[in-house]
């Protein structure tokens, strides 16, 4: 439990300076734009492209990882739509709340998954995380942009619709850019990796500040009732999936980790983006964001710790 409260510790403690900077230093909420964009199209895709090229997919069990991740949101999203009527009518939501609802209970912060992965096992940590990335990134964006298409948008969700969403988002075609050159073994002058390795780098440290910078306290005062259904669900019964698939999949234990911290973090803050972009509920889905980041430093060491436990 040390060993992942020491790779956690760090990851917070950024957090908290970017909240603590949003609040002091740089006030101007153009200069939090400015650093959403530079990391949203320039330093975490370049984060993807080269762990995609650089993760040595022979050392990894690609389809159980794959398997048992893509197993977990499915098992969730697929029971959240099945059960929409009664979840809405539950919790008062409209179609654009329960989309928020929706990204909240299963989208993750890549930058929070890759740092703590990173922190727990290094080069072999990243290397995981990068084959969750790859698989998992094009996958959950098409099925936030139906869902918002269909319960929030104004007309049924067309596939070209869908299509030029997709096209936008930096983050796919970031992954499928390294991915391709992984698999076809293109070599890259070593420069260019390395140039790509420091913008990645930078991505971290700056997504977090980002992400702390994007906490708004005083929506802490009274969370609504669907903010504490969609964190449960997120940061406690999502893992605990991801665990049961793993398990039953033959995860090492070092997978087995990391799936579950790319299960067990906080929702994504590009979720955020998306929703006020696609007509969804983006003050819900900031107060879900909020919450689930400040209990993840609870539950994710429960998670990770009992992961690490089932698989010795």
């Amino acid at each position: 439990m040390s060993v992942i409260l020491t790779a956690l510790v760090p990851v917070f403690l950024i957090i908290a300076l970017g909240a603590a900077l949003r609040r002091v230093l740089l006030k101007d909420p153009m200069h939090w734009a400015g650093l959403e964009r530079l990391t949203y199209f320039v330093l975490f895709p370049a984060l993807l492209v080269v762990s995609a090229v650089k993760a040595d997919l022979s050392k990894v069990n690609v389809l159980a990882v794959t398997g048992t991740l893509l197993g977990a949101v499915l098992i969730l999203s697929v029971t959240l739509v099945a059960l929409n009527r009664p979840i809405m009518a539950l919790f008062k939501l409209d179609g654009p709340a329960f989309t928020s609802l929706y990204q909240g209970s299963f989208r993750w912060n890549t930058y929070i998954a890759l740092a703590v992965a990173g922190g727990l096992y290094g080069a072999e940590g990243i290397t995981v995380a990068a084959v969750a990335l790859v698989a998992m990134i094009p996958f959950l964006n098409v099925i936030a942009v139906v869902v918002l298409a269909h319960f929030a948008g104004r007309e049924p969700p067309t596939v070209s619709g869908v299509l030029r969403q997709l096209a936008q988002n930096p983050y796919i075609s970031a992954c499928l850019i390294g991915a391709a050159i992984n698999y076809a073994a293109i070599p890259i002058p070593a420069v260019v990796l390395e140039f790509g390795d420091v913008l990645g780098r930078a991505s971290l440290a700056v997504g977090l500040l980002v992400v702390g910078g994007g906490l708004s306290i005083s929506q802490l005062a009274r969370p609504k009732p669907a903010v504490y259904f969609a964190s449960v669900l997120k940061l406690l019964v999502k893992p605990a999936i991801a665990i049961a698939i793993g398990l039953w999949a033959g995860l090492t234990p070092i997978e087995l980790a990391v799936v579950v911290v790319t299960a067990s973090v906080p929702s994504a803050p590009a979720g955020y983006v998306l929703a006020r972009q696609m007509g969804g509920d983006a003050a819900l889905l900031a107060e879900m964001l909020t919450v689930q980041i400040l209990a993840a430093a609870v539950t994710m060491p429960l998670m990770v710790g009992l992961a690490q436990s089932l698989s010795h």
